[in-house]
């Protein structure tokens, strides 16, 4: 497989589930749990095609509900996850994987560990998230992503409001609308944004997440302020 390609299945219950898929059609599969707000595209930023090739490696990247081309679920948490990737591997007769997280899609890599453990051989964590149920860490978090995630959890509507504000801004006048929605991001981040490139893909991610809609992704980003419901000191798989 030269690039990912967009595929899909029917869950047990009935739900679509969709995803991009690329490497190595027999390579080592590898369930890369995207970020908050992101999507499947997110694959093209983190692992293209070709290094997945060359790494023997099978990619498989879904989009949680709600998200991309994926059908909604409605009060979804954090410990739904794992059913839906063990269906996916079903789906593609594979017995086993390894799970990889990114920033916001951290915890549900480690669900999967922790709630599947016969179908996960291992986890990878990029740039990954802790629970933020402490307090101090929450504090550590900018202004504007405190303030996101406290709507996203308690006041949903008005964080759809600003996040369908953040999807005009993406499609409108160019740099300087992306420079506010950037704002909430460490320096960083911000310095690594100044690139085209990097720029493109991070509006690319948003805006396919916000596909059919904002209430997927505002579901998704509020459940980062709930608890995980599952102990990570379950997690056996080597992380």
């Amino acid at each position: 497989m030269s690039d990912f390609e967009p595929r899909e299945i029917r869950l047990p219950d009935g739900r679509m589930l969709a995803y991009l898929e690329g490497g190595r059609r027999r390579g080592h599969p590898l369930v890369h749990c995207h970020g908050v707000p992101s999507s499947s595209v997110e694959a093209h930023l983190t692992l293209n095609a070709s290094v997945a090739d060359e790494l023997g490696l099978r990619v498989i990247v879904p989009d949680r509900p709600g998200i991309g081309r994926s059908d909604f679920q409605a009060n979804r948490r954090i410990v739904d996850w794992p059913s839906d990737v063990s269906a996916l591997a079903i789906a593609l007769s594979l017995d086993s994987v390894a799970v990889l997280g990114s920033s916001g899609g951290s915890p549900y890599a480690l669900a999967c560990a922790a709630l599947a453990p016969e179908r996960v051989r291992a986890v990878g964590i990029l740039g990954g998230i802790a629970p933020l149920e402490d307090p101090l860490l929450f504090a550590a978090m900018s202004a504007p992503l405190r303030l996101m995630l406290r709507l996203s959890r308690w006041a949903p509507p008005l964080s759809r409001a600003l996040f369908r504000l953040n999807l005009r801004a993406t499609r409108g006048a160019g740099d300087r609308t992306s420079d506010r929605m950037l704002a909430s991001l460490p320096e960083p981040d911000r310095s690594l944004m100044q690139r085209p490139e990097i720029r493109d893909a991070f509006i690319a991610c948003f805006q396919e997440a916000c596909r059919h809609g904002t209430r997927g992704p505002v579901l998704d980003l509020g459940l980062l302020a709930r608890p995980w419901e599952f102990d990570l000191a379950t997690v056996k798989a080597p992380v």
